[in-house]
């Protein structure tokens, strides 16, 4: 079988030549990167800031690299997007946080626990 790759540096598709064992011909197929080469230069004390971190979660630099951009840039994009919805819905919005607050059970309990850094009673509580 003879193979024969196309590829370009930083490119995101690649053509994969082949010949089946057969010898009925050539095929082709289009493949996707998954992966692509991110470089940076920083300063010692912030490798050393960054190698400690990911040490304590048991990441690989890289590893912890990527998840930190990854987690900043989905911030920023969900701090910028606009919320799109009909003229109904936002005059149903505008009703709910204009009305009165209901209470959530499930955080209204959460309250009145004791953290478990508390020694005294809770008001309200027995």
């Amino acid at each position: 079988m003879a193979v024969v790759t196309g590829t370009m540096y930083c490119n995101t598709r690649y053509i994969v030549l082949y010949e089946d064992q057969l010898g009925s011909g050539s095929m082709s197929r289009v493949s996707e990167r998954k992966e692509y080469p991110l470089s940076m230069r920083l300063p010692e004390a912030d490798i050393a800031i960054i190698d400690r971190a990911a040490g304590l979660r048991g990441r690989s630099r890289t590893d912890f690299v990527r998840e930190a951009a990854v987690r900043a840039a989905e911030d920023v994009l969900m701090e910028t997007i606009p919320i799109r919805m009909s003229q109904g819905g936002f005059d149903e919005f505008l009703r709910v946080v204009a009305g009165p607050p209901k209470p959530v059970p499930e955080m209204v309990e959460l309250a009145r626990r004791r953290a478990p850094w508390e020694t005294g009673k809770r008001k309200g509580k027995s």
